[in-house]
């Protein structure tokens, strides 16, 4: 613990021990009951076995052996940043494992260290440079042959006629139909509320009246007749 605050790590020891708490949910069921934020990483090599022994005691202080980084151990969570602290031994070891830009490596088959490519790696400041933005085609923008508005012809007037030349037309004609059927509605209506109208349909109501008085004397005299008949 002393050799560790002598590097500048205190303070993220204490900011592990204070992040100690019960886990949420049911995995503190499981054997898992504590959780912890990640501390310092100690990357040693293979004559470090008394480090390991020593590191495991603290929290939040994890080990790993020179010859089997994890990525997951160097960037927990897919966060990259992590305190990280090589003995010398494993700070040695790592041309050996990796190799450099002139040498491969000697445990991993044919692996070169990856070189970088770009001087700069700042991707808005080459685009917009003015080398690049030289040879790029100038921005093209969309021209809409209608107006920018999108309008429904259902709607619109003007653009169904566009669309459907006899529209017009066809407006015109039903227009003309309601009109006529309108007029002679209303001439129906006045023909039968006038008073022409009236003393005819009394007169058919007397017509009516006088036929059915007839028929009833009709079946009357016919039902006497049989009557005697039947005597």
């Amino acid at each position: 613990m002393t050799t560790l605050r002598s590097f500048g790590v205190g303070d993220d020891l204490t900011k592990v021990r204070n992040s100690k708490a019960i886990r949420s949910g049911k995995g503190k069921y499981r054997n898992s009951k504590y959780v912890m934020r990640k501390g310092p990483l100690i990357i040693h090599d293979e004559d470090s076995e008394n480090l390991k022994n020593a590191a495991r005691n603290l929290p939040g202080v994890d080990t790993c052996n020179v010859h089997r980084l994890n990525v997951l151990q160097l960037a927990p969570g897919g966060h990259i940043g992590r305190f990280v602290i090589f003995t010398e031994g494993g700070f040695r070891a790592l041309n050996k494992v990796f190799g450099t830009n002139r040498y491969a490596s000697d445990e991993k088959s044919g692996y070169h260290l990856n070189r970088s490519m770009m001087t700069c790696a700042d991707l808005a400041r080459i685009i917009n440079s003015d080398q690049v933005q030289s040879k790029l085609r100038e921005q093209r923008t969309s021209v809409r042959v209608h107006d920018k508005a999108k309008k429904n012809p259902l709607k619109n007037k003007a653009l169904m006629n566009r669309l459907n030349p006899f529209a017009a037309t066809q407006r015109k004609l039903i227009a003309d139909r309601e009109k006529a059927r309108s007029v002679k509605r209303q001439a129906a209506l006045k023909a039968k509320r006038s008073k022409a109208d009236r003393a005819s349909k009394a007169k058919r109501t007397t017509t009516y009246n006088t036929l059915q008085d007839g028929l009833k004397a009709s079946f009357a005299a016919a039902e006497e007749l049989i009557a005697e008949d039947d005597r």
